[in-house]
């Protein structure tokens, strides 16, 4: 490998001749070999970094043209489109598990940047520091590029994939109306319920999700950006930051406003566990319909059996013909997951001291996992295995009747006690309702038949 010498305030360094980064991202490089290849910054928060830092070049060039001139503007805004397109991918080496701050690949986009614009110019005209990271820090960049990033996967990902498991659940709800099953409450058997009605539960629970997510991203908008070091803004010019919190939400399509109070947006984090919060929820929501779909499909004849799903691959090595609910038990692994990554970011958010929270990185990380998977998921779930449920109306109408909390309907008429022997009865003798009721002789058979109407009961 060939290479070419780069310097900073620290000295010398060999760095590859065919990369463009510079003397502070291969000092990280060489120091941090700490998860690579699989734990790198991830790919959002690189393309986080360049909405900012062109953002930042049109608002320095706005601000202060002497020292962000419309050439040093243009080449960045240039190399930050190519960085966005991810023409520029392998640059970006940095693994999560460095500096607190994320300085490092903060100073990784900024070398880049430079680098490549120095050579669409045949010449060396932006430095990393004073030109990429004019007016910014990396404290208060770092924030930005993981509110920037979550915003993205939030509203452009999340919701958008959330939105296409309610559309199914609602062909779904309608294809089944009129189907009338057991309930079951405790794993237990429970008074009737329509499947419509079943399934409008798991839709509901996702259309909730998705007002909690979007009223997360609103707080995800409040940026960082403009308070530099500590929160002062020392070094920027003064309007920077509304100035590019407006040029970042025309970049993005996004309403990015600049925080209120710089010394909060530096060392909290609690946008962020608010946000992943409502993440979680959905998680939490998407194990649950998971969990009860694989259940009514259990069997095929030893167990619930209500409702048939698609069949994907084999799900034995050595058992022929099972069929295995794999759709089922990819989201809820992928829920665990983002329920651990909650735990993460709820910890590290925990532990800003003073004016800077250290723990950045990892926050960025576990975020942007979690949104990316759970998207992910929900698609595959809902286009192999959400989609294409049937009901078995026979099982369903069998299990219904079968059922002994169907005496629930007779309270009105015999009383809850009474009520109770019935079902008691009825299990320990192995008999119907209608023997036991009968037999007791609470009601008699034409009273019984006139009263006891399971699919009336929902």
């Amino acid at each position: 490998m060939e290479y070419r010498t780069e310097h900073d305030s620290m000295g010398e360094i060999k760095v590859p001749a065919d990369k463009y980064w510079g003397a502070q991202t291969q000092r990280s490089h060489e120091n941090f070999k700490i998860g690579e290849g699989t734990e790198t910054m991830p790919a959002e928060i690189i393309k986080a970094f360049a909405y900012l830092k062109a953002a930042a070049a049109m608002a320095n060039n706005e601000l202060v043209p002497d020292r962000m001139t419309d050439e040093k503007e243009d080449l960045i805004i240039r190399v930050c489109n190519e960085i966005k397109d991810g023409r520029l991918s392998d640059n970006f080496p940095l693994v999560v598990w460095q500096t607190g701050s994320g300085t490092q690949s903060n100073m990784n986009v900024n070398e880049v940047i430079a680098g490549r614009g120095n050579e669409l110019a045949g010449k060396k005209l932006l430095h990393p520091n004073d030109d990429v990271n004019m007016s910014q820090s990396s404290n208060d960049t770092f924030p930005t590029a993981l509110h920037i990033a979550s915003v993205l996967l939030i509203e452009d990902k999340l919701i958008p994939a959330a939105k296409h498991l309610t559309e199914a659940l609602k062909k779904l709800e309608e294809e089944n109306r009129g189907i009338v099953k057991s309930g079951r409450t405790h794993l237990q058997d429970a008074v009737p319920i329509a499947f419509s009605q079943e399934i409008s539960g798991w839709r509901s629970s996702v259309e909730k999700d998705i007002k909690l997510l979007s009223l997360a991203a609103d707080s995800l908008k409040e940026l960082a950006l403009g308070g530099t070091a500590v929160g002062t803004g020392l070094n920027a010019p003064k309007g920077f930051d509304s100035l590019a919190a407006d040029k970042l939400s025309a970049i993005t399509k996004k309403d990015f406003v600049s925080a209120e109070n710089k010394f909060h947006a530096l060392t909290s984090r609690d946008e962020a566990v608010f946000a992943h919060g409502a993440v979680k929820a959905l998680a939490a929501d998407m194990m649950k319909i998971a969990n009860d779909i694989r259940w009514l499909a259990s069997g095929p004849r030893l167990g619930l059996g209500e409702i048939k799903i698609p069949e994907n691959e084999p799900g034995s090595s050595i058992m022929p013909g099972k069929v295995n609910p794999t759709q089922c038990e990819q989201v809820t692994m992928v829920a665990v997951q983002v329920m651990g990554n909650d735990t993460a970011i709820s910890v590290a958010a925990s532990q800003g001291n003073f004016e800077l929270n250290v723990f950045l990185p990892v926050i960025a990380y576990n975020f942007t996992q979690s949104a990316r998977l759970l998207s992910e998921s929900i698609i595959s779930f809902t286009d192999k295995c959400v989609s294409g449920i049937k009901a078995d109306r026979q099982k369903m109408h069998d299990n219904l009747h079968n059922s002994l909390m169907l005496v629930t309907a007779l309270n009105p008429y015999i009383g809850y006690e009474n009520a109770a022997r019935c079902a008691h009865k009825a299990y320990e003798e192995n008999i119907s309702l209608k023997e036991a009721c009968t037999g007791l002789g609470f009601l008699s058979p034409e009273r019984f038949d006139e009263v006891f109407k399971p699919e009336e009961m929902i």
